[in-house]
């Protein structure tokens, strides 16, 4: 299933906000138990996350953004928006920073909106149909004839799914395929008083990013996806979910799950990486989705890495905060672009709990070709 990627490129929402001013404006709005709002500025700050970003952010000039999305609480039963308020305001913005990121990664690639044979999507924040899809083709003049494939609802991992999609797609040699992932998070904000609200409400955030893959080996110095795996953690089932409420999406997210990463990962990734000949010393680059700092910890520690080995993880966590499915995409965008190493292994967790892994590669440089006159 190796595949070249061409280009990757991300897009994100025109206003953002510092964490601390994100944990005040949470206090103010959010249905927040008694004497907690003095506690969200310390929990805000744990995540290690410096900015996000918002659809919802309106900008005042000199001060922080302001939002008018969510209403203050009018009482303890009050849950906000409802689903399909939400879902408008997804409708209303997620096609924006989808079509961002695909209009971008198509020019850094230089492929033209003509040639793209297959439109992967990809987003578990929202529903709606003429979706995400249609406007991408609509605004980018793809083809009407090209191939549109959406992968719905499966959480952080969505982009690893979509890429496999890809890979089978971009088989025919004539195939150019376009991978979307957008989700904008911050539209399930919650009022509720449970531990994983207050914690996904603290560390999820908007964006969007896109990936142009087509068959056969990339240019010099380019990057392939080489192979990838699939495993669902044992016993793990109602770790983490991703449940369509009355009043948004619900996460839930049990404290237990990094540690349990922390003791099945490792046999995993070593399992994945003898089936192409290799060992974990042999991968030079790491591309681990920041769930949370407590995950990045989790990984390092179950593989043994270096203090620097997840820099851009933790990098894309502390500027942009965790956008689902789409953060591994800025992970890949910025590490690939940077790193010295000819081997990368990227991995991403979601509701099952289950770990999707892929093996990148870098291609060799060309040989010259032979004049014919050596001895």
């Amino acid at each position: 299933m190796s595949f070249a990627i061409l280009a990757i490129a991300t897009a994100l929402p025109p206003c953002r906000i510092t964490q601390d001013d994100a944990a005040v404006m949470a206090g103010t709005f959010g249905n927040v138990p008694p004497g907690r709002e003095r506690s969200l500025p310390t929990l805000y700050r744990q995540t290690r996350i410096r900015t996000r970003g918002s659809v919802l952010l309106e900008p005042v000039p000199g001060n922080v953004p302001v939002q008018r999305f969510f209403p203050p609480a009018t009482g303890p039963e009050d849950e906000g928006p409802t689903t399909a308020a939400r879902m408008d305001r997804y409708q209303q913005d997620a096609g924006v920073l989808a079509v961002a990121a695909a209009r971008e990664a198509l020019t850094l690639a230089g492929v033209e909106a003509g040639r793209v044979t297959h439109l992967v999507t990809c987003s578990c924040t929202g529903f709606a149909n003429p979706g995400v899809d249609l406007q991408i083709v609509a605004d980018l003049g793809l083809p009407p004839s090209v191939a549109r494939t959406h992968v719905g609802f499966m959480g952080c991992h969505g982009a690893f799914n979509s890429l496999r999609v890809a890979g089978a797609f971009a088989a025919d040699p004539r195939s150019v395929v376009l991978v979307v992932a957008v989700e904008l998070c911050s539209l399930h904000f919650q009022y509720g008083r449970r531990g994983d609200f207050v914690v996904a409400n603290a560390i999820f955030a908007d964006g969007a990013a896109a990936l142009v893959a087509a068959k056969g080996h990339p240019h010099d110095g380019g990057w392939r996806v080489r192979r990838q795996w699939s495993s669902i953690l044992p016993d793990s089932r109602a770790e983490m979910g991703w449940e369509i409420g009355d009043h948004g999406f619900r996460m839930t997210l049990s404290s237990r799950v990094a540690t349990m990463l922390e003791g099945g990962i490792r046999g995993l990734v070593e399992e994945a990486l003898a089936t192409e000949g290799l060992v974990i010393a042999d991968i030079g680059a790491w591309a681990v989705h920041p769930g949370g700092p407590r995950i990045l910890d989790a990984i390092g520690a179950a593989l043994d890495l270096s203090p620097d080995a997840l820099v851009a993880s933790q990098a894309v966590l502390a500027d942009h905060g965790n956008m689902s499915s789409a953060t591994i995409l800025f992970i890949l965008r910025d590490l690939l672009a940077r790193t010295d190493a000819d081997r990368c292994f990227a991995m991403a967790f979601g509701p099952g709990l289950t770990a999707e892994f892929a093996l990148l590669d870098r291609a060799p440089p060309a040989t010259a070709p032979s004049s014919g006159n050596e001895p």
